[in-house]
């Protein structure tokens, strides 16, 4: 773990393990999600994410390893961390029987730091009226109001567990926007999971990869540009199978063309074979690096499953 300061961070994860029923679900998860950043969160459906949130809401208690939201234990002060910590999860689990003012007095009641301003604000944005019985909503409208209730506290960390999957594209981008505006008025910190990939590249200034409870790689945007690169070339002799050259993972192949994701640090241009020509070097986006890590991590079947969340993103 880094020397910098508790302050400095608003989680910190170390060596968690978790298992169910014997079945590993976390394994040596190693975490620092920096004060005021937004942090993606990406895998594959079963990868870990949710558990490991769970984690840091002090649901789930660790099994092995130690966590730390804003600078506490959330187990051991559930109450504490859950007045600073805002939850928005693709479960439709508010309670329909309410209606949205009666949804919004409860929850002001809850937090001493709710902004009645913010929340009109938000109210009005997504279009939600006080005498809307919450069963009578779309489940996008239900979604806004789930998020409404989530940041109108204006918590210092806000978890999003899959908070758009399944909602239709004005929805989405609804949230994102209040997202965005969360972040930019009040430098809160945000963790994101979700496998549509165009929603965290957007929004997000860090991201991680989880795989079978495991963090593949954690790295800044601007880290993954500068560091992994998309090759396009050329082989006039077919290949059975792409060569194994260090530093090149994610092979892909259309015709006699194949690309490649380099590890720049690592790939060497000259040990390409003499008949595979360079036709072109593109930068990396963050659904092509996903899915050549996924793929590299797990094997051809995950590197398939990984071309198909992206397809649906």
């Amino acid at each position: 773990m880094s020397l910098q300061s508790a302050s400095e961070w608003a989680v910190e994860v170390e060596g968690l393990s978790r298992s169910f029923r014997g079945n590993a679900a976390l394994v040596d998860v190693n975490l620092q999600i920096p004060v005021g950043s937004i942090f993606g969160l990406v895998g594959l459906n079963g990868a870990g994410k949710t558990t490991l949130i769970r984690h840091l809401t002090g649901s789930y208690r660790a099994q092995t390893g130690r966590v730390t939201v804003l600078g506490d234990d959330p187990v051991r002060n559930p109450e504490g961390i859950l007045k600073r910590v805002g939850y928005l999860t693709e479960e439709d689990s508010l309670p329909k029987w309410m209606r949205v003012g009666d949804l919004i007095d409860f929850m002001r009641a809850i937090y001493p730091t709710w902004d009645d301003s913010y929340a009109g604000e938000l109210r009005e944005m997504f279009s939600l009226s006080r005498a809307s019985r919450l069963s009578s909503l779309s489940k996008g409208q239900r979604a806004r109001a789930g998020l409404l209730v989530a940041i109108a506290y204006r918590p210092a960390l806000l978890l999003l567990d899959e908070p758009s999957s399944g909602l239709d594209p004005i929805a989405r981008s609804d949230i994102l926007e209040a997202i965005i505006r969360t972040i930019s008025e009040d430098g809160r910190t945000v963790l994101f999971s979700s496998h549509l990939l165009d929603e965290v590249d957007r929004v997000c200034d860090s991201v991680a990869l989880m795989h079978e409870g495991r963090i593949i790689e954690s790295l800044h945007t601007e880290q993954l540009e500068t560091r992994y690169a998309e090759i396009l070339c050329r082989n006039d002799s077919p290949w059975d199978s792409p060569p194994g050259i260090p530093g090149t993972f994610g092979w892909r192949q259309k015709g006699k063309e194949w690309s490649v994701v380099v590890d720049t640090k690592a790939f060497d241009e000259q040990s390409l074979p003499s008949a595979c020509v360079v036709v072109e070097r593109r930068d990396i986006t963050l659904e092509r690096w996903f899915g050549a890590r996924a793929g590299q991590a797990g094997g051809d079947a995950v590197a398939t499953e990984a071309g198909k969340v992206i397809a649906d993103a």
